[in-house]
């Protein structure tokens, strides 16, 4: 009779401890019900930018291809989710003033892992006359780690043409790192005025070997390459160009 009265008292304790639990698990629940953002990424995030200079070098033509300086920064400041983005590029030709420059103004939304939209407006006060774009492109990681910018843009007066980057990191020691990298720019139509060709109009190719004194500063060396097509090629002869080239280049490669 004793054993009896026990058992029914820890049946009971233990029933009592069930339902506690289970009104404990309903209230986080219907917590976060109400408070959708108690677990969402709103609550974690952290604002943070950081400033990217992949070029800035010299380089030095052969077979009469002009010496050229030329420049490629991005810098960014926002969450994992949301970011501002501000993009420039350009080269200057030696004894002469910018051939090509261009920033960009970004909004970046995460749309995936590694991968970001971006919508927002570019300006290139060279080459003449300026022109102001509208841009849409995704930017991030593709499977093998390589580093991918695609961007589509519509000009002021309606021009359309795309650009494709790509690029990939090769640690031959932790400290050298090999760069191969492209570019390529194609259009939907021809502007003479800008020296653009309808469909591919030049490709950029190069590998560049950087040794990173720090994760801020690595210098490198490289060689580049770069061809324009069709009427592309014919503006730039007749601009005392060259519509192929071949470069060897210097430079150093900034993070912070």
């Amino acid at each position: 009779m004793r054993r009896t009265t026990h058992a029914a008292a820890l049946t009971a304790a233990l029933l009592a401890s069930m339902v506690g639990g289970a009104s404990a698990q309903q209230a986080a629940s219907q917590n976060t019900v109400h408070d959708p953002g108690a677990h969402g990424p709103a609550s974690h995030e952290v604002y943070f930018g950081a400033v990217l200079f992949e070029k800035l070098e010299w380089g030095v033509g052969l077979n009469g291809v002009p010496n050229i300086a030329r420049w490629d920064g991005q810098a960014w400041y926002g969450t994992d989710y949301d970011k501002v983005w501000i993009k420039t590029q350009g080269e200057v030709e030696r004894g002469r003033r910018a051939e090509n420059a261009e920033v960009q103004l970004l909004y970046s939304r995460l749309i995936g892992y590694f991968w970001d939209f971006q919508a927002g407006v570019r300006y290139d006060p060279r080459p003449r006359p300026d022109r102001t774009y509208g841009v849409i492109g995704i930017q991030g990681l593709a499977p093998g780690l390589f580093e991918v910018d695609l961007q589509g843009f519509v000009s002021e007066r309606g021009d359309l043409s795309a650009r494709l980057e790509l690029s990939y990191d090769i640690y031959v020691t932790q400290r050298l790192v090999l760069q191969p990298n492209l570019e390529v720019n194609v259009a939907a139509q021809r502007v003479p005025e800008l020296g653009v060709n309808s469909g591919f109009n030049d490709i950029e190719a190069g590998f560049r070997l950087r040794y990173e004194f720090t994760r801020e500063v690595a210098p490198y060396i490289g060689v580049n390459y770069t061809r324009r097509f069709g009427e592309a090629a014919k503006y730039a002869r007749e601009e005392g160009g060259k519509a192929e080239g071949v470069e060897f280049v210097s430079g150093i490669r900034l993070y912070f």
